[in-house]
């Protein structure tokens, strides 16, 4: 029962701290999505040692991996998009296609680059 109560309160700061970045976009009138400038205050928070990682890292597993029961209702809601997808869905197809291609190549080098870093740093 701790455990869930651990990653409850966890979920509930990531739901909190959205709000309030969006809140903050929306005053500030800043051009950038509230969850992304929050995602990016978060990892500095992290990498600065301002949060510590034991206290959002039940959460955020917990998060990842239910992640694809947030896909179904937008894979349900193509339903309604039928046409769409009969007149435009190869080139919808080559797009996810590509975007997902280019994403695993970028992904792939900097992981290489991060695991020869760590290992010059080992030496």
């Amino acid at each position: 029962m701790r455990f869930l109560s651990k990653i409850i309160i966890q979920i509930l700061f990531f739901i909190v701290f959205s709000w309030i970045m969006n809140r903050l976009v929306l005053g500030l009138h800043i051009p950038v999505p509230g969850s992304i400038l929050g995602m990016i205050l978060l990892f500095v928070m992290l990498q600065m040692k301002i949060i510590p990682r034991k206290y959002i890292e039940s959460g955020s597993d917990w998060l990842i991996a239910t992640m694809l029961l947030f896909f179904i209702p937008p894979a349900v809601g193509i339903i309604g998009y039928r046409q769409l997808i009969l007149n435009e869905g190869v080139q919808i197809a080559l797009v996810i296609g590509l975007g997902t291609i280019i994403v695993m190549l970028c992904s792939g080098l900097v992981a290489q680059q991060v695991a020869k870093r760590k290992e010059g740093s080992r030496l």
